[in-house]
């Protein structure tokens, strides 16, 4: 059996921090800013400006970002009308699920999942707000992000800790498209030798991921830290006590009512990938193990590409969690899961693998027979568990072809055509859409 000794710490990033949510107010008293609530008209300004200046410095400069967001109340998301409608929240007892959960994949947990991983590309206030709509009323949301641009570092983690403090997810992003330094990352492919003893000394994993993971990971667990003391994850402001509201500014870190007892780490594309190997780290770090081991429940991950070698993937296939936990989610003919090509040098996935199959043509049949349910039934298809998982691309040719089947799918007459690989079925919407539940109108409970 492969085994997989303690990481080798002494090698992380350590490089400056530029902490800004967490210490940016004012002199004066109410003068403090957040999304919810304003200064008044004198201050504004001003403070406006240096917050502006000191946001503008760490994209120029880099270093880390940390922002904090606390959901909106119901009431405020439901201004009209009914607080809770049979529709609203999506799910009435998500927390309980989270925390009860004994077999996974579960559908309404991916659901969640998914949709927690597609709003993680917006920022810490509109991820907050769709959490809560699905169910995790009242949660604090940190993002934690670091920019080393001459690095290829573009590393952005969000955790959302439940209202209670039980539950709480750990959310990568992926690769942002209009992001250069993050679509660098994720080809900076050149192997990298881990500090884990896995199985063979020689086995490597993606020197991008590896990377972008140690970036933002000692704010990530210094974040869980926090819940697990029975402490809020938003960080500290000097200039008041009592928490605010909205995103951009931080809030006094009280105590919650419970310490954390469910994690998941989720994630899309890159941050799929990122999410799986952090997973990793908790699972054999002796320091990560002995504090989370316990707590953490799943990994899902969403279009994930792979991250090591065979040697890599067959050290995690040994381990119980990791074989059974991880979830990857595949749809239809998503190219990323084929990623890295054969060209960059061996790589395997590893976990469970789910495939959402589109039988392009048959839908396209039953659409000329029912025109009025063409739109319903151009992506339908069902999910299905894969006993081999998804193989490399041979070579670079596939990556064109993903790019004509993209442009392909937005032509009525070429919709129907079957594709062996695809970009747009890489988008995360439809990941969400694929894997809501029977009876669910859509992330936005309404």
């Amino acid at each position: 059996m492969y085994g997989v000794a303690s990481v080798d710490t002494t090698r992380n990033n350590r490089q400056s921090e530029k902490t800004i949510a967490a210490q940016v107010g004012t002199t004066g008293a109410g003068k403090s800013v957040s999304g919810a609530r304003r200064p008044d008209a004198a201050a504004g300004g001003a403070l406006t400006g240096e917050v502006e200046k000191k946001l503008r410095d760490v994209l120029e400069i880099g270093g880390v970002w940390k922002r904090d967001a606390t959901a909106p109340t119901y009431d405020e998301l439901r201004p009209y009308g009914e607080r809770e409608t049979a529709g609203f929240p999506v799910y009435k007892d998500l927390e309980k699920r989270l925390l009860n959960a004994t077999e996974h994949p579960d559908p309404e947990i991916a659901h969640v999942m998914a949709t927690c991983a597609g709003y993680a590309y917006s920022d810490p206030k509109t991820l907050s707000m769709i959490m809560a709509r699905m169910g995790l009323e009242d949660n604090r949301c940190r993002m934690i992000q670091s920019s080393v641009d001459a690095m290829l570092i573009c590393s952005t983690a969000f955790l959302i800790q439940s209202k209670s403090g039980r539950v709480g997810i750990l959310c990568y992003r992926g690769t942002e498209p209009v992001n250069f330094i993050n679509w660098l990352s994720t080809v900076d492919i050149e192997p990298e030798r881990i500090g884990y003893q896995v199985g063979d000394p020689c086995a490597t994993v993606h020197a991008g991921l590896y990377r972008n993971v140690r970036a933002t990971r000692y704010e990530v667990m210094n974040a869980l830290r926090q819940a697990c003391a029975r402490r809020s994850v938003m960080a500290v402001q000097t200039d008041r006590p009592d928490a605010q509201r909205g995103d951009g500014l931080a809030s006094e870190p009280g105590q919650v009512e419970s310490e954390l007892e469910a994690l998941y780490i989720v994630g899309h594309s890159q941050g799929g990938a990122m999410a799986a190997l952090m997973s990793v780290m908790m699972r054999h770090e002796r320091k990560y193990r002995e504090a989370f081991g316990d707590r953490l429940k799943a990994v899902y991950t969403f279009g994930q590409p792979m991250i090591g070698d065979p040697a890599f993937a067959a050290a995690c296939e040994s381990d119980p969690f990791l074989r059974e936990n991880v979830i990857r989610y595949v749809y239809d003919s998503d190219v990323v899961p084929h990623l890295p090509s054969t060209s960059s040098g061996h790589f395997q996935h590893f976990g469970r693998e789910y495939h959402y199959s589109v039988p392009h043509l048959r839908n396209s049949a039953l659409a000329i027979i029912s025109p009025f349910r063409q739109g319903s039934q151009s992506r339908r298809g069902r999910w299905e568990p894969r006993r081999r998982p998804a193989g490399q691309m041979s070579g670079l040719l596939g990556l064109p072809l993903a790019a004509l089947a993209f442009v392909a799918r937005k032509f009525e007459a070429t919709r129907s055509l079957p594709a062996t690989y695809s970009i747009d079925d890489h988008l995360p919407q439809h990941y969400i859409t694929a894997l809501t539940p029977p009876g669910v109108q859509s992330e936005f409970g309404d």
